[in-house]
């Protein structure tokens, strides 16, 4: 549908839908946070070799900015397969490599069993049952908001064939598991004596390990591939947020005829707009928990599930219902995160006598739904203007790709056939 309609971001098919901008706003908003933690990652890698923290913060936003400004989309995806090489080298060598040296994962699991003995129920080295529901709602949402972040989709929406999609959707798997071995390195690092940094405490486990078990050479290299992987996704956060912003805001509300390189240039300099707001959350939040940046941005984008997934299927929502269920969602969760002092995402749900501890994200989201679903009648009932739906049915069906054996069938079947695609659409839209 996207294809076909020429959308570029996930409120451009929410505006067609539900005649509705709102959603823009909450996109910028979420990626911000989820930058920020990129940048956090470089900013680390940097300073573990030896450079000063305010310095290191410095080099990371620049490598960020200029990466971004001067290359677009293209970089990224050019320097994504590099970067995944050297991120699988380098933690295949990781759990290799430094469990041998550590005598063997049982000798691993060993030392952070006597840590979990040793920590009066502070730390725990199997799962307690008593946060089974944390754990499943927070598995739960971040699944849920993987595929609903700018970033994602523009990645998705930008790229040239469907066969592009298909074959990274059948490589993602991987990238999990390998998530799982860095996950694994925590318990290494405790073996290994890793002490938690006085500044940057447990965040830096990761790059002390490397700098302890390594080789010099080695350990430059892995710090290297973690500044890499962060530098990649970073960089499209940031392009698609900006591409958010004057795609649905700055052409929809400010300048409607702007050209296409007048939207370009603007996306650049949004861009690096963006980058500093992501520096604000560095610069004022408690980064003693950096995790809690890509959660909290996990919260917000959750919010636009039921415009986006749910407008799929149905069209049925009043779009002052949705806005007024995005903001109820947003306002929820932040709540829970402020009341838990940022540092942790997980909030203790009293139910009558019961309480269940639950990733904020998801009773968020069950918040937004029940104000979308009892709204949207009221406003009906009231008359209350609903917009209009720019979407057809023919959208949502398949439409041959121009070249292929369906194409050409059907053009040889119907010679007198309408030729869907617009002059605009002809035209190489140099923000794609």
């Amino acid at each position: 549908m996207a294809r076909h309609r020429g959308y570029v971001t996930p409120a451009d098919f929410v505006r067609d839908r539900f005649d509705s901008s709102a959603l823009a706003i909450t996109g910028i908003l979420a990626t911000m946070p989820y930058i920020a933690l990129q940048i956090y990652g470089i900013e680390v890698s940097i300073a573990q070799m030896g450079v000063p923290i305010e310095i290191s913060l410095i080099i990371a936003f620049a490598i960020l900015a200029a990466y971004t400004y001067t290359s677009g989309l293209r970089a990224p995806a050019m320097i994504a397969v590099v970067k995944d090489m050297c991120i699988w080298l380098v933690v295949l060598v990781a759990v290799i490599y430094i469990p041998i040296k550590l005598g063997g994962f049982g000798n691993i699991f060993k030392a952070v069993h006597a840590k979990a003995v040793a920590s009066g129920g502070t730390f725990h080295d199997v799962l307690p049952a008593a946060e089974y529901p944390a754990y499943a709602t927070l598995a739960l949402g971040s699944a849920l908001a993987l595929f609903l972040y700018p970033h994602t989709l523009t990645g998705i929406l930008s790229t040239n064939s469907r066969k592009v999609v298909r074959r990274n959707a059948a490589l993602l798997p991987a990238y999990t598991f390998l998530i799982g071995l860095i996950c694994l390195l925590g318990y290494v690092a405790i073996a290994a004596g890793i002490d938690p940094s006085p500044i940057y405490k447990s965040n830096v486990a990761l790059p002390a390990l490397f700098a302890k078990e390594f080789s010099a050479w080695f350990a430059g290299f892995s710090f290297a591939a973690i500044a890499i992987g962060a530098l990649t996704p970073a960089a499209i956060m940031s392009i698609a947020a900006a591409s958010l912003f004057t795609r649905n805001i700055y052409r929809e509300y400010f300048h409607p005829t702007c050209t296409e390189r007048e939207e370009a240039n603007t996306a650049r300099t949004v861009s690096l707009a963006v980058k500093v707001g992501a520096l604000a959350f560095i610069l004022f939040f408690p980064l003693t928990l950096a995790i809690n940046l890509q959660l909290l941005s996990n919260i917000w984008i959750l919010q636009t599930l039921p415009a986006v997934f749910l407008g799929l299927y149905t069209n049925w929502f009043h779009r002052r219902a949705l806005v007024i269920g995005l903001l109820g969602g947003l306002l929820t969760g932040t709540l829970m995160i402020i009341s838990r002092g940022f540092e942790s995402s997980v909030f203790p749900l009293s139910l009558g006598s019961l309480t269940i501890p639950m990733y904020a994200a998801v009773p968020a989201l069950v918040v937004n739904l029940l104000l979308c679903v009892c709204l949207t009648p009221l406003f009906k009932l009231l008359g209350v203007s609903n917009g209009r739906d720019n979407t057809t049915a023919a959208d949502f069906e398949a439409h041959p790709v121009a070249g292929s054996s369906e194409s050409l069938l059907l053009s040889q079947m119907t010679p007198n056939g309408r030729d869907d695609i617009t002059e605009r659409e002809g035209v190489l839209n140099p923000t794609r």
